[in-house]
């Protein structure tokens, strides 16, 4: 018989609406970032940085790019013959078929996959933060505590602990309430999404709780386990941990990777972070090629000067091309003479000569002032941005366009260019 001492379940099926036309195609944990690697990366390499070597990957909303991602595992060292890196998207059942109407719902729908492994406990994790956590430090710490439940938590700044699950505490961690994104918070102890069961308490509380519509951890399970008397204990994590679910979020977590000191470093020795690389050639720099403070992916060619940008493989910069601030995603190609400036450029678009993005003043986006802001000018993939355009901030282009597009061959700050059928 199959027996895991502890197995994890990855959510990854989240739209992640909050980064516009990023996720336009691909699920929120498939997004590139930090040049070569892709959100999920981080959470599958803690897993095997931490001896986890069976992980379930939840998927549902657009898995296409994230399924070719994982493969099999290779990367992660999770091609196993017992365990490893399974996907588990929604599937047809015999009596009736369903999505995933909510994280715990996802679950629930794979009792049947967590079974086979007979695990002592399950850990759940979310696919789309990047952060570094040895896992089984915390397993530790839920053995010692006795605990059916241990919740991962990091204290937060007062004034924004109204966006989290907030837990309160004993002064042995053992938690005595907590409230939902509570309007007067009690504590600044937020909950990180990451919880380690019981097997038997899990899978107890998935059962009774099936009937819950969008069927979530948050609002159902935890305040299930709590009701039912179920020790439940918090695991202060005081590393970096970022939720990269916004454009300024998203845009600032690059950046920083690129600090003389990073809080968050890629490339320590004893935690790697891996990833699915293609075979690629050496960055190519040409003799007129300027470069401070960025990171170039592999397989890249500069011909002009980047500054403090963080640039995917397979791209190319034209000559007298000036990049500041910005993150261009994979294979994605600029022409000669265009500056762009504090942009987020996805993967496999076109830009041609002449064009300028992030230029004038600021204005509030007409269409998702919510999503598109911070002075940000998004592009979203295999779009196409023709000769001699000009686009403003807070601006997003997404689709093949053309001159025609744009009034006197510029998008304002604040503007919206969004092509159907793209």
């Amino acid at each position: 018989m199959i027996k895991k001492e502890m197995i994890a379940m990855l959510l990854a099926g989240g739209q992640g609406s909050r980064l516009g036309v990023l996720t336009a195609k691909m699920a929120k944990p498939a997004v590139a970032f930090g040049g070569k690697y892709r959100i999920i990366d981080f959470p599958l390499s803690n897993c095997i940085n931490s001896g986890v070597d069976t992980v379930g990957v939840l998927t549902q909303y657009q898995p296409l790019r994230l399924n070719t991602h994982i493969g099999i595992g290779i990367p992660w060292d999770l091609d196993r013959n017992i365990g490893g890196v399974t996907v588990l998207p929604p599937y047809e059942k015999s009596t009736n078929s369903e999505w995933y109407t909510g994280t715990a719902n996802a679950v629930y729908q794979n009792l049947e996959y967590m079974e086979s492994f007979h695990p002592e406990y399950v850990l759940i994790l979310s696919g789309d933060h990047v952060y570094k956590m040895d896992y089984e430090l915390m397993l530790d710490a839920h053995k010692a505590n006795g605990a059916a439940v241990t919740i991962a938590v990091m204290p937060v700044p007062m004034e924004e602990a109204h966006r989290f699950g907030i837990m309160i505490a004993n002064e042995k961690g053992r938690i005595t309430e907590f409230e939902e994104k509570p309007e007067f918070p009690r504590s600044n102890l937020a909950s990180m999404g990451i919880y380690i069961f019981n097997w038997k308490t899990l899978k107890k509380a998935l059962v009774e709780m099936a009937d819950q519509p969008a069927l979530d951890f948050g609002k159902h399970v935890i305040p299930y386990c709590h009701g039912k008397g179920a020790p439940m204990y918090t695991y202060e994590f005081t590393g970096y941990w970022k939720d990269v679910g916004t454009l300024d979020s998203y845009w600032q977590a690059n950046m920083e990777l690129i600090d003389i000191v990073p809080e968050f470093n890629l490339y320590e020795e004893y935690w790697k972070v891996f990833t699915k690389s293609e075979i690629q050639p050496p960055q190519y720099f040409s003799e007129d090629s300027v470069v401070e403070r960025s990171i170039i992916g592999e397989g890249t060619d500069i011909y002009g000067k980047v500054y403090h940008s963080v640039i995917g493989c397979g791209v190319t910069i034209g000559r007298n091309t000036v990049i500041r601030d910005s993150i261009i995603m994979n294979r994605t190609q600029i022409g000669n003479d265009c500056e762009l400036y504090k942009a987020i450029v996805a993967e496999e678009v076109r830009i041609g000569n002449h064009v300028r993005l992030g230029v004038g003043g600021e204005a509030p986006n007409d269409t998702a002032p919510h999503i598109y802001n911070h002075g940000i000018v998004t592009v979203g993939e295999r779009s196409v941005i023709p000769n001699g355009i000009s686009v403003g901030k807070n601006a997003v282009v997404f689709g093949i366009t053309t001159g025609a597009d744009y009034e006197n061959f510029c998008l304002g700050s604040g503007g919206t260019l969004i092509k159907a059928g793209d």
